[in-house]
């Protein structure tokens, strides 16, 4: 197994809270998240690891190589990192292949280990990580499920879509090389439709809805995670977080 990081982004709606530094860089109880999630991939069936750069890749690069794993860890810089994720998950289209199956994770998050080892134990060969204790708003990537199937995926839900409830995405993800393989030649056309600026999540949507059957979750209610987007996410990962995964 393969785990792609997505560690591109400049992370400005931190403001100073980060001094500069890549989202991924943070550091909670002394240890970054980028170390947090090397460590919690350390203890799975993973062997390689792909880091994603862009914003602050020299710092990335520097902490990577302060860590001690047993990983196959490597970056790969996308220089267009500004234009948005799409071209960041673009980036890595050459590190998996058919027979790869790959964790797919955002580097700005926070997250008890269980939640990662329940991706990468799960049954589910492509499959999503849901979480039903949210707080509903525009900023949530929603997951929709009607019938104990994925029904839609995406920040903005259609108002009529009929589903029975719905809970938030963590942002990591299990797929297939296959469906990996999917994935990046979407990418492609929405890059050749000058879609750059469009959420990897899109691809995924859109994969989800011609294909439901292929795809399932993990209900991780109940674990402690956050998405580290804005100044008061680092308080409340720090006040409330933190001490229920590090036991502080």
């Amino acid at each position: 197994m393969k785990a792609v990081i997505l560690a591109a982004g400049i992370g400005d709606r931190l403001g100073g809270v980060a001094g500069g530094r890549p989202k991924c860089l943070l550091e909670f109880n002394h240890t970054s998240l980028l170390a947090r999630h090397i460590a919690n991939l350390e203890r799975l069936p993973v062997t390689s690891v792909l880091v994603v750069t862009g914003y602050g890749s020299e710092a990335i690069g520097r902490e990577l190589a302060s860590i001690d794993t047993r990983l196959s860890v490597a970056t790969l810089f996308n220089p267009e990192y500004r234009s948005g994720s799409l071209i960041s998950l673009y980036t890595a289209r050459d590190f998996t292949r058919p027979d790869d199956d790959c964790l797919l994770m955002d580097a700005d998050v926070l997250y008890h280990p269980d939640i990662l080892a329940r991706l990468a134990t799960t049954p589910h060969e492509n499959c999503f990580l849901l979480d039903r204790d949210f707080v509903p708003g525009d900023e949530p990537v929603k997951l929709c499920v009607r019938d104990e199937t994925l029904v839609d995926f995406r920040k903005h839900i259609d108002p009529a879509l009929d589903f029975d409830y719905q809970g938030e995405s963590v942002g990591f993800f299990r797929f297939t090389g296959d469906t990996m393989q999917d994935l990046m030649e979407r990418a492609q056309r929405y890059l050749a439709e000058r879609l750059d600026d469009a959420p990897y999540e899109e691809l995924i949507r859109d994969h989800l809805l011609e294909y439901p059957q292929r795809f399932s979750f993990e209900d991780i209610t109940g674990l402690p995670w956050l998405e580290i987007d804005f100044p008061e996410d680092v308080q409340r990962a720090e006040q409330t977080i933190l001490p229920r995964i590090d036991g502080l």
